[in-house]
């Protein structure tokens, strides 16, 4: 029975080929926006997400100015000062405090001479945390000594900014001569992949800044509650601020490992609702045209109705045709979304990956999304056929056979 149904709905769909190829448009871009921005905004949030598990449960983060407004505050050059350093490093149950100042400087390789973003890191005390607790590491030679001189350049310094670049070889930073020891293993974005790490001392001397750092990584004792320690810090930061009678001084963002994960998981869920909702609007534009051509061919295969009423067709038998019908428009709008859709996805995986995007995006295709897309395309063929198809069962085989 349903392989006579799915005959009859192929051959009217035939019928009027232009007018059904024109609606399967329509569920196709539809689709095909769904499946190449879920594929794209899952591959992103999977690989901030990865790299923010690599940042172990002990770590805090401490930045000046409030979370709501942490961009104004990373922008506008406030910073944590030596006395707010001392106050974190007097919190019960901090550990180590890093201080991780950064800044551009001109660097010279051979003849080469280009702008790039250093950082400077305690490599006595910072050293051990990044590998242990952030997942650093190298890919070539090996990490720098501190009070040598000694560089680590990221991952695509090698690449993008001094071609022939190799561990070993020595650069000029603001005319100061460093070996670069070691070439990082990626971080995940290409900001980092692009800095030149040096010991804190041999930062503050090259740059003339003697203190002062946009954030701390803060690392908690064996044994301590992050949450508690985080309390902590930001109760010392606040009396700090009081002693000092520093009114103007900005508020504090103290945030735990686990936090700072979740705040960009919810931040990346919403702008995956945000993409469902926006691709949805094309869906619904596109089942609005599977229903109206849907309407049209009830009023154009009315008398065929009546005929088959008068041979015994029941009214489930012609709901079903039409559900057939609009459900095939639907599927048939999927399978070309979703082949779209994914081709488009892996097209920006590998434009970004070339331009130097950001982060390192990995488009995300699953199966699960193949068939949801497959699976929704089809429903929403046969919800906006289900209207017309109980209007054409509706019809009395009398007034179907005089319909002119």
């Amino acid at each position: 029975m349903f392989g006579e149904y799915f005959r009859i709905a192929l051959k009217n769909l035939k019928s009027r080929s232009l007018r059904s190829w024109l609606t399967i448009l329509g569920i196709v871009i539809g689709i095909f926006l769904v499946i190449s921005l879920l594929s794209l905004s899952e591959g992103l949030k999977q690989s901030v997400m990865s790299e923010l598990q690599m940042m172990g449960g002990d770590m805090i983060v401490v930045m000046p100015g409030d979370i709501s407004d942490m961009m104004m505050a990373m922008v506008g050059g406030v910073e944590l000062d030596n006395r707010d350093i001392d106050a974190i490093k007097r919190a019960e149950g901090v550990d180590t405090v890093l201080e991780m100042p950064f800044s551009g400087a001109t660097t010279r390789h051979f003849q080469e001479t280009e702008t790039t973003l250093i950082y400077g890191i305690d490599f006595n005390e910072g050293l051990p945390i990044l590998r242990d607790d952030m997942g650093w590491d190298v890919v070539e030679g090996d990490f720098p000594r501190p009070g040598r001189r000694e560089v680590m350049v990221g991952n695509l310094v090698p690449r993008d900014v001094f071609s022939d670049l190799v561990s070993g070889d020595r650069i000029v930073i603001k005319g100061k001569e460093f070996t670069v020891t070691g070439v990082m293993r990626s971080l995940g974005n290409r900001e980092d992949d692009l800095a030149i790490a040096m010991d804190l001392q041999e930062y503050r001397e090259i740059t003339g800044e003697r203190e002062g750092t946009p954030v701390a990584m803060v690392k908690v004792k064996s044994g301590y509650d992050p949450d508690i320690v985080a309390e902590n810090i930001e109760r010392e930061l606040e009396e700090s601020v009081i002693r000092r009678r520093d009114e103007d001084k900005p508020a504090f963002t103290v945030m735990t490992s686990e936090a700072v994960t979740d705040m960009v998981e919810n931040i990346m869920g919403v702008l995956q609702a945000g993409v469902i909702a926006f691709a949805s609007i094309a869906i619904i534009v596109g089942g609005i045209g599977i229903m109206n051509t849907m309407y049209t061919s009830v009023k154009e295969r009315t008398k065929e109705i009546g005929i088959l009423k008068a041979v015994g067709a029941r009214r489930r038998h012609i709901t079903s045709i039409f559900l057939f019908e609009a459900g095939i428009i639907g599927f048939i709008g999927g399978v070309g979304g979703v082949i779209l859709g994914v081709s488009l996805a892996l097209l920006a995986e590998m434009v970004l990956a070339g331009s130097g995007a950001m982060f390192h995006l990995e488009a995300h295709i699953s199966l699960w999304l193949v068939f949801f897309g497959l699976a929704f395309s089809f429903t929403v063929g046969c919800l906006s056929g289900f209207l017309p198809a109980r209007q054409a069962a509706k019809l009395e085989p009398v007034d179907a056979l005089r319909y002119e």
